[in-house]
C-alpha cells in the first residue's frame, strides 16, 4: 500500500481594515473636539473616549445628543448606535452637530419606573388579574409577547398644514395609532399614524417659535434616512410628564432588551473602546467613603450617622476658615473685610453655579440634563441682585427656592427657609442640602454644569 503526498492549499485570510472618520463634539459651551474614530465606532465609545481624554469621572449619564437646529429637535443617541451610521443620514447642507453632556434621566425609569407610567396613561392589551406594578409595566415592554398600551390625548400637526389638532393615540408594538372616533379603541376606528423601526423620536426645542406649537411639550418620528420638515410627524403634550411618558415607551418598543442591556453593562461596545481595551473608570457612589476618627491612639470608623455629620461639618468650617484666613491676610491689613469678601465669592468658581442666567435658561440646562430627582444649580437672582435662586428638579416639575441674606451682628449668612438654618457661604448650603433634605422636597444630587471640552 502506497501513500501519496497531496497539497492543500488553505484559504487566504484578509484582514479587515476598518475606515477612519474625523468627527466633531460639541460642549455646553461650544467648544469642540475633534476626535478620529473607526466606522464602527458607538454612541458609547465616543463618550467613553472623550471622558477620559478630559479626565472626567464617570458615573454612566454622559450621552451623546444629536442636535438639528434647522428644525429644532434633538435626541438622546442610544449607547449602542453606531455614529458615522446616524452622520450619513445628515444632509450635506445641514448644520446638525454632536453634543457631549450628561443625561441622568437616560436609565431613570429602569431605577424609578413610578415617574414615568402614570396610571391613567396605561392600559393592557390582554385582561390581568389584579394592580399591576410599574416594574411589572416595564417587564412587560421588555418582553416580546406582551406589551402596556400608552394612551391619551396629543396634539397632532397636521400634514402639510400649519395647523394642530388635539387627538387620542394609541401606542401599541406594532406602531402609534390615532382614534377617528373619540377614545374609541376599536380597530375600525383606529388608523396608523408611525411606525418607529425606521424612525428616531427626537424632542422639539422651540416647538412654539418653529412649528407653531400650542405648548412647549413636543417630540416628532422622524425617518432615518434624510428627509425634509414635510416627513416629519409632529405631536405635542399638554405637560412634561405625558411627553416622557410617550416618549421613553417608544424607546422600549424599538430597543427593548437592548436599552436594559445598556443599562447593566455600560462598557459594552462595538469598536475597540469598550472594557475589554481601557481600565475601568474610578467612579463615586454613596457607599464608596466613610467617615474616620483620628482623634485617639487608634483610628476607628464613625458608625452613627449623627456623629458622621457632626464631624464633617465641623472639618469643613476649620478648612473654609483656614482657606478664607490664607486668603484674606496675604499681603492685606484689612483681613476681616476680605475674609467676608471671599466668603461672599468662594462659590463663583463650584461647577453648580451659574453666573448671571435668566430663569428660563436655568430651566432649558435642567431639562436637557435629566429631569430626575434632585438635579439642581445655584444662579444670581435677576429680581433681587443681592440674593441667589437654587433652581432643582423634583416629580418632573423644576422648581426655584430664593436663598436670603441674613445680616447678625455685622456678619452676612445665606438661608431657605427665613433664617432657621445659616450657611457662611454658598458651598456650605450646597453640602447641607446634599446630606439633609430640609425645607426641600428632596436632597440635592446631581449638580448640572457646563463642561468644556
Amino acid at each position: 500500500m502506497s501513500l501519496s503526498a497531496r497539497r492543500v492549499t488553505l484559504p487566504t485570510i484578509t484582514p479587515i481594515v476598518l475606515q477612519k472618520r474625523v468627527i466633531k463634539v460639541y460642549s455646553e459651551d461650544e467648544t469642540s473636539r475633534a476626535l478620529e474614530v473607526p466606522s464602527d465606532i458607538t454612541a458609547r465609545d465616543v463618550c467613553q473616549l472623550l471622558i477620559l481624554k478630559n479626565h472626567y469621572i464617570d458615573d454612566h449619564s454622559w450621552t451623546l445628543f444629536e442636535h438639528l437646529p434647522h428644525i429644532g429637535l434633538e435626541r438622546t443617541m442610544e449607547d449602542h448606535e453606531l455614529v458615522i451610521e446616524v452622520l450619513s443620514n445628515w444632509g450635506m447642507e445641514e448644520e446638525n452637530k454632536l453634543y457631549f453632556r450628561k443625561n441622568y434621566a437616560k436609565y431613570e425609569f429602569f431605577k424609578n419606573p413610578m415617574y414615568f407610567f402614570p396610571e391613567h396613561m396605561v392600559s393592557f392589551a390582554t385582561e390581568t388579574n389584579g394592580e399591576i406594578s410599574p416594574t411589572q409595566i416595564l417587564q412587560m415592554f421588555l418582553s416580546s409577547s406582551t406589551y402596556p398600551e400608552i394612551h391619551g390625548f396629543l396634539h397632532a400637526k397636521e400634514q402639510g398644514k400649519k395647523s394642530w389638532k388635539k387627538i387620542y393615540f394609541l401606542l401599541r408594538r406594532s406602531g402609534l395609532y390615532f382614534s377617528t372616533k373619540g377614545t374609541s379603541k376599536e380597530p375600525r376606528h383606529l388608523q396608523f399614524f408611525s411606525e418607529f423601526g425606521n424612525s428616531d423620536i427626537y424632542v422639539s426645542l422651540a416647538g412654539k417659535k418653529k412649528h407653531g406649537a400650542p405648548t412647549n411639550y413636543g417630540f416628532c418620528f422622524k425617518p432615518n434616512k434624510a428627509g425634509g420638515p414635510r416627513d416629519l410627524k409632529m405631536l405635542c403634550a399638554e405637560e412634561e410628564q405625558s411627553r416622557t411618558c410617550w416618549v421613553t415607551a417608544i424607546r422600549l418598543l424599538k430597543y427593548g432588551m437592548q436599552l436594559y442591556q445598556n443599562y447593566m453593562h455600560p462598557y459594552q461596545g462595538r469598536s475597540g473602546c469598550g472594557s475589554q481595551s481601557v481600565s475601568p473608570m474610578r467612579s463615586i457612589s454613596e457607599n464608596s467613603l466613610v467617615a474616620m476618627d483620628f482623634s485617639g491612639q487608634k483610628s476607628r470608623v464613625i458608625e452613627n450617622p449623627t456623629e458622621a455629620l457632626s464631624v464633617a461639618v465641623e472639618e469643613g468650617l476649620a478648612w473654609r476658615k483656614k482657606g478664607c484666613l490664607r486668603l484674606a491676610t496675604h499681603g492685606s491689613p484689612t483681613a476681616s473685610s476680605q475674609s467676608s469678601a471671599t466668603n461672599m465669592a468662594i462659590h463663583r468658581s463650584q461647577p453648580w453655579f451659574h453666573h448671571k442666567i435668566s430663569r428660563d435658561e436655568a430651566q432649558r440646562l435642567i431639562i436637557q440634563q435629566g429631569l430626575v430627582d434632585g438635579v439642581f444649580l445655584v444662579r444670581d437672582s435677576q429680581s433681587n441682585p443681592k440674593t441667589f435662586v437654587l433652581s432643582m428638579s423634583h416629580g418632573q416639575k423644576i422648581k426655584h427656592f430664593q436663598i436670603i441674606p441674613v445680616e447678625d451682628d455685622g456678619d452676612l449668612f445665606h438661608t431657605l427657609d427665613d433664617g432657621h438654618t445659616r450657611f457662611t457661604d454658598l458651598i456650605q448650603l450646597v453640602e447641607f442640602y446634599q446630606l439633609n433634605k430640609g425645607v426641600l422636597p428632596c436632597k440635592l444630587k446631581h449638580y448640572c454644569a457646563r463642561i468644556a471640552l
